[in-house]
Order: C-alpha cells, then structure tokens, then sequence
C-alpha cells in the first residue's frame, strides 16, 4: 500500500509532554515523520509545532480523528492536511496586476502548489487582456459606495460556493468592511506597498521620495477588521539612494512586492504559518 504525506500544525498552552504525546501517537499510526519544527513561545507560553509524515492506508479524516484525545487533552488547536491535495484560493485583484500575473506564473511552473478558485476583480475583463487565465474563472465585480456591502456579500457566497480555503488581496485597492475582514479572518492575507509601519494612503512612493528615505519594502499580513494591522507573515526591503526618482521606486517596489507576496503564500500553502495573538509563527523551510 503506498505511503501519502501529510502535514501537522499545531499550538496549545505549554507544557512537558506535548512532543512525546504526537511522536509516539505518529508511531503508533505507522507513521515515518521527515520533517519536525517546534517553538517555545516563553512571551505568550504558546507553544507551536509543524510535523510532516507519510503513513499508508489512513486518510486524512481518519487522522484526525485519531488525534481527538490528544487534542483535548492539551487543548489544542490542529488542522491536519493531505499534501497531495492543493490548497483552493482565491485571487482579489484591482487595476495593478503585477502580483496577480506573479502569482499565475508561479503557479503555472508549479512553484505554488494551488488551485485557483477564481480571480475576482473590480474592473473589467479587457483591462487585463494581456493576462493568461487558464483554467481559471474571472470575475468581474464593480464595486463603489452604495454596491459595497452586495458586493462584498456576492464574493462570501463565491468563496463559500468554490471551496475557498486561502483569500489573496493581490493589490485588491479596496477597503474592505469590518464585517466583511471578520468573515475572512485568518483565511486572507494582503500585501501592502510599505515595509508597515511606514507611509500609508495615496502615493506612498512619492511620500517616501520626499522624506528621503533610503530603504523601502513591502509587507504581507492577515487581514484582520483593523486593516493594516493584522499579523504579519513576510516582509522584504530594498536599499534605495538619492539617485532613485518616484517612478524608480514604484517599480522596485511592485519587484518586492511580488516577492514578499509570494513567498507569504507558499508559507501558507504548505501550512508553516501558525497565529500568535497578534504576531505569527513562521516555520521556514
């Protein structure tokens, strides 16, 4: 019987025992763990583990539920998945595409191991007519003031429909409502065109052209109600000099962007990314 790999993250409340109690419940299953990450988090007494191991003839469903006296007993949080199943996720997208086509073209090398559910824009077909989506279903969704709130409620009734596992604000240059942020929380995440905290609104390029700043980055994060200030996941920064006008910035910012964005979704994809309170958890490879 052929062996299927699956991986195990996991968080509870520290305490001696945690370690033993899943490597021999894994044993006991027959299971050969190839990877092992744990953290002690000594601020929060949150602890954190990623496990991966292959084992033959259990599904994942199986697996689970195996792990039920376990998890009451630490009181656990787990989610335990099939790696040979790609994760769904969704694709927000506005005018800028630049992460949207970055992201498309990574999945297409298989660098992102994912399904693509549907792009889902507010602007029209034709504005991304250069855009290759194959296999995928776009959405074209208007959206101001007074269509908001429909909108927003047309994307939930989307992602609830396709299975939605991971929502990608992919330059999506929307603010989302309260409402809508709570929904998706810690199944979103967004990119922002600054190394947060940093300069926010309109122009920010040319806000830090001015200030004379010398570096600048790009920061994933969860979306959370308090927009832009939800758990970050990945950040970069690129040195910057006096001879950098704004237009030199913005592309070297859509450069890091592109990079920070995926590299927060491929942590996610293959569950390295754990919530702690307001911070994360980040198992690198």
């Amino acid at each position: 019987m052929p062996m299927r790999s699956y991986v195990l993250a996991l968080s509870c409340r520290n305490r001696p025992g945690i370690v033993a109690a899943v490597s021999m419940h894994l044993f006991e299953m027959g299971a050969n763990i190839s990877e092992a990450q744990q953290f002690d988090d000594t601020l929060s007494g949150r602890f954190f583990m990623r496990v991966v191991f292959e084992v033959a003839g259990l599904t994942a469903e199986t697996l689970t539920q195996s792990f039920d006296e376990i998890v009451e007993r630490f009181g656990m949080e787990m989610r335990l998945r099939d790696r040979s199943i790609p994760r769904k996720v969704m694709l927000l997208v506005s005018k800028f595409d630049h992460c949207l086509v970055d992201l498309l073209y990574r999945k297409r090398i298989g660098e992102l191991q994912m399904e693509v559910t549907a792009v889902v824009a507010n602007h029209p077909r034709e504005t991304y007519a250069h855009v290759e989506f194959t296999d995928t279903t776009f959405h074209y969704m208007a959206i101001d003031q007074a269509t908001k709130a429909e909108q927003e409620a047309k994307i939930l009734r989307l992602i609830e429909a396709t299975g939605t596992e991971i929502v990608v604000l992919a330059r999506y240059m929307q603010i989302l409502s309260r409402d809508f942020a709570a929904a998706l929380q810690g199944r979103c995440i967004n990119i922002h065109h600054s190394f947060l905290p940093g300069f926010k609104g309109a122009k920010p390029y040319h806000q830090a052209h001015e200030r004379g700043v010398k570096i600048i980055g790009a920061t994933a994060h969860f979306v959370t109600p308090d927009l832009d200030e939800g758990p970050i996941i990945e950040q970069d920064v690129e040195h910057i000099s006096h001879r950098d006008t704004p237009d030199m910035l913005i592309s070297k910012g859509r450069d890091i962007e592109r990079r920070v964005l995926a590299r927060a979704l491929s942590h996610l994809l293959e569950d390295r990314v754990l919530i702690n309170g307001h911070r994360t958890v980040v198992f690198e490879d």
